[in-house]
């Protein structure tokens, strides 16, 4: 080896060394296996999107496997009695109208949304149109948004019906034998801002700015100041229909056609005033609530004057509703619902079980609800019963007493005889081991109905919110059925149509 092949080693290793220390593969070894591969890589065998290719034509039967459960959701739905519904609807065969929705597909599309945690009637439009389950369930009738959220809220007395049947036709297999049920609250949030929460001073204002507003728009629009059909009450849509008429037909009473942002202008108006009243209605209830030297920091929602700010879970305070069940033990199904605007659960156990006595006709035997509910009054009023009727019995636990000393399980001598039946009870291993049913029962309705959706709503008004609560028992009852009934056979697939 000479000197000049010496010193090409010696470079060759230092800059080998470098390119270690920098984590780069050396030429030499980088040529070698470029080498052995190939000149050229060939190219990776991808699956890359053709947006070309046609889709195979199919009827909306065929969209779903013959056991989806919205082919489920829709049998359940067919034997239900829509009745209240059908006797509504103006329009009828070979009279004047339009074809109305049939209220079998609403029924079925908010069941089944709800059972797939949607809530929104923007969201369930949109679903409509895109979701093979969905497109399913409406058959090829056009909706809209405004049609879907009207129908969820409106109709408080049918959903009150629902659960009742929903309760009934697992009763009739013997699955709710009311033996015990146990009820809880939860807090869901409301559809208002802490914002919205105004004094005395500031919602009189607020109510006097919207009256001015409502008062310069019927001045504008050339609207009667006080029509005889008031115009809050009655969709955009409506008022728009109007508009599209002839002028020699003309809307009846001289009331000016109105284009539907016009329409939808002046309901704004006339629901901020209507809210704002309502909000100073409510005041004098919220200053009964507060010591007499801060009655004036008494605040209502302007947005929703209904909701009430409670202390939810994590601890902190925002405006909500409180949100109750009662749910047999037995197969957790829910046999009662109501909403309160208080934060507190003492006092809602006996208004409770009167609720499932006139929906179902039978008091439960028992209940189980936590120490929220403890009311020494309320738990004597229960056990003994009215009318003759037998009492129930309850399950709480004793609350501690202040003195370590003395034995919360042994009645006080101030304690009614149901009260002091209630404290030994508790003291029990059997009381025990029933109230620890009530946990397992009650949370985990909570959670479900959690899971589906119940988290913040996304209505106002103490009415509308029952009626989503309403909803949500419904569906969980339902859900309830599929899986404790009998299920028949699946279907057998549709056969295609020839072309």
């Amino acid at each position: 080896m000479n000197e000049r092949e010496g010193v090409e080693r010696v470079r060759s290793a230092e800059k080998s060394q470098e390119g270690a220390q920098a984590g780069l593969t050396p030429a030499s070894e980088l040529a070698g296996a470029v080498g052995r591969l190939g000149s050229v890589l060939p190219p990776p065998r991808l699956r890359r999107v053709d947006r070309q290719q046609l889709l195979p034509a199919m009827t909306l039967e065929e969209l779903l496997e013959p056991d989806h459960p919205a082919r489920k959701v829709w049998a359940y739905v067919q034997a239900l009695d829509l009745s209240l519904f059908y006797d509504r609807i103006r329009s009828r065969l070979g009279g004047p109208g339009d074809y109305a929705t049939d209220p079998r597909i609403l029924v079925a599309l908010w069941l089944y949304a709800t059972l797939r945690g949607v809530s929104s009637g923007r969201g369930l439009d949109e679903l409509c149109q895109l979701h093979h389950a969905y497109r399913w369930l409406a058959g090829g009738v056009s909706l809209n948004y405004h049609t879907l959220s009207d129908f969820r809220t409106d109709h408080p007395d049918f959903l009150e019906n629902l659960l009742t049947h929903s309760v009934e036709v697992l009763r009739q297999q013997g699955l709710v034998p009311l033996d015990l049920v146990a009820q809880d609250g939860m807090r869901v949030r409301a559809s208002a801002g802490a914002a919205s929460f105004h004094r005395e001073q500031t919602l009189q204002r607020q109510l006097e700015q919207a009256q001015a507003e409502v008062g310069h728009l019927q001045e504008t629009l050339g609207l009667p100041p006080t029509p005889a059909t008031s115009l809050e009450d009655r969709p955009p849509e409506v008022i728009a229909e109007e508009g599209d008429r002839s002028e020699d037909s003309g809307p009846p009473g001289g009331t000016p056609r109105l284009s539907r942002q016009q329409a939808a202008q002046f309901r704004g108006a006339r629901e901020r005033a209507q809210r704002a009243r309502q909000a100073l209605e409510r005041l004098p209830e919220m200053e009964a609530k507060k010591e007499p030297q801060h009655k004036e920091d008494a605040r209502v929602s302007s947005t929703d004057p209904e909701a009430t700010v409670m202390k939810m879970p994590d601890g902190g305070y925002r405006p909500a509703y409180n949100v109750h069940y009662s749910t047999d033990c037995h197969k957790q199904v829910i046999v009662g619902v109501e909403v309160l605007k208080t934060g507190s659960d003492q006092g809602q156990l006996e208004p409770m079980l009167e609720q499932i006595e006139d929906r179902l006709g039978q008091r439960p035997k028992n209940a189980a609800v936590d120490g929220g509910f403890v009311k020494l009054d309320e738990i004597a009023e229960v056990q003994r019963g009215k009318d003759g009727k037998t009492g129930t019995t309850l399950y709480m636990p004793v609350p501690k007493p202040k003195n370590d000393n003395r034995d919360p399980h042994k009645p006080l001598p101030g304690d009614s005889k149901e009260v002091g039946q209630w404290r030994v009870r508790m003291g029990t291993e059997q009381a025990k081991a029933i109230y620890r049913l009530r946990a397992q029962t009650a949370e985990c309705i909570n959670a479900q109905a959690r899971n589906r959706g119940l988290i913040r709503l996304l209505v106002r008004g103490l009415q509308k919110v029952k009626s989503v609560a309403l909803w949500f028992a419904a569906t969980h009852n339902m859900a309830r059925f599929f899986s404790l009934s009998p299920q028949p056979p699946p279907l057998e697939p549709p056969v295609p149509l020839s072309m």
